[in-house]
Formats: structure tokens, sequence, C-alpha cells
């Protein structure tokens, strides 16, 4: 018996008559999504504004872009997006310039509605120049663009913002010359309250 069921069970279908396709659609409406862009992948630092007492270079961070497009953003959610520089390491064996002497003053490109602003600015360790801000430069998470919702009642707005910034490395006077270059990453989070 039990092999009779299994003989069954392995049959194949006869031949057909005649066969026809059905095409099986679907279209998924996109949802969209909280992004960030950035429009460039390198910034080049120019000797600009040095004094007797330190060196200074200034350039200035390609534009950033937060877009959210979403069809339902999520109650008391609040973004921001923060950089972090690394360290400059020489190309031929110089010391490291410590990414505490490279600060930034943030400042939005597009026009606001006060939903959206740039973080604060922060200055160098050696805290001399233009920039004025905590002088502990990009070590830590230093906002560039944010949110100013500030409560669990709030709602994210749909749109696109943009901000760039300002940068300063400022070095002692005997900094050893020669190319050097930092890694600042950039990251978009998104927080509840």
């Amino acid at each position: 018996m039990l092999v009779g069921v299994g003989s069954a069970a392995l049959a194949a279908f006869p031949d057909a008559e005649d066969s026809s396709d059905v095409n099986v659609n679907v279209e998924i409406a996109a949802q969209g999504a909280l992004t960030m862009t950035v429009d460039g992948d390198s910034s080049t630092l120019t000797e600009d504004g040095s004094t007797d007492d330190f060196r200074q270079f200034t350039g200035v961070l390609p534009d950033v872009t937060v877009t959210d497009d979403r069809d339902a953003v999520p109650d008391g959610v609040y973004w921001y997006v923060v950089g972090q520089a690394g360290d400059f390491l020489g190309n031929d064996g110089q010391d490291p310039i410590t990414a505490d002497h490279l600060g930034w003053a943030p400042a939005m490109v597009t026009e606001g509605d006060g939903e959206v602003f740039e973080g604060e600015a922060v200055g160098t360790v050696i805290d001399g120049g233009d920039i004025e801000g905590d002088p502990v430069g990009l070590v830590g998470g230093e906002d560039v663009l944010q949110m100013t919702l500030d409560s669990a009642e709030a709602k994210a707005a749909n749109g696109s913002w943009t901000a760039n910034a300002d940068l300063i490395l400022q070095t002692e006077t005997d900094v050893a010359p020669g190319s050097y270059t930092s890694v600042l990453t950039l990251s978009l989070f998104e927080e509840e309250y």
C-alpha cells in the first residue's frame, strides 16, 4: 500500500491538450525614505589667515542634503547629521595633526521655515581665527544639520534641506611641511524623543 501511494505521487501530469500563460502584475508604490546626500567626496584646505601664533588653512564642506519624502513619518522622532573627523595623517611619515585642530561653522544653504537649522560652530584646540565655538575640534560627533522639533508630540515634515560648513584647520607654527589627509565622516541619525 505504501509503495502504491509513493508511485502515484511521483506520476507526471499527462500531456496538456492546450496551455495558456497568465501574467500576474503588481505595482508597489514607493513609501519614501529619510536619506542624506553629499555633493562631493573631498575638500581641499588652503592657507589663509595664518598669524605669528598659528598656521591656518580654510575650505568648505560640500553641500549636505537631507530629504524626507516618506508617506508616513512616525510621531515623536527627530533627525540630525553629525560630522566627526579623524587625525590628519602625513604622506611622508610626519607626526599626525590631531582632529581637534579642525573646526567648522555650519550654515544653511536652503531657506527653511524653522523646522531645520544648522549646527553650532566648533572651534579648534588652538582657539584662534574667525570661527568661534567650543574649542574642541571635530573629535566627537558635531551637528552640521538638525531638526528643531523638541517634544514627543512633534512630527517631522516632508522636505529637503541643505547645509554646508566653512572648515578651518589650525596648526602650530612649526608643523612639519607636506601633504596630510583626514577623513571627515558624516552620519544621519533618527531618534525618538
